[in-house]
């Protein structure tokens, strides 16, 4: 049995139209091909907190027509040092 390939989503933050559109397609395509997709909630922030879950294919169903990110986003002025 071979290694799993992990694949962690987020958006970093400011404007965000598309992203869900961009979310699901890589969620969709990761899982089709084998892949563990998890995705970060708020950002870089939720890197640091450890807010991150596992993504399915039921994660993405019906976000297209949402504005935004259903992975919200928040910039961390951990990341500028």
């Amino acid at each position: 049995m071979g290694n799993i390939i992990k694949v962690g989503v987020l958006c970093s933050g400011g404007d965000s139209p598309g992203m869900n559109a961009a979310i699901r397609a890589v969620v969709r395509t990761g899982i089709y091909h084998g892949l563990e997709i998890s995705g970060i909630r708020r950002g870089y922030q939720g890197m640091i907190e450890g807010d991150i879950f596992k993504m399915k294919t039921t994660d993405v169903s019906n976000i297209l027509q949402r504005g935004g990110t259903i992975l919200k986003t928040a910039r961390s002025k951990r990341f500028h040092d």
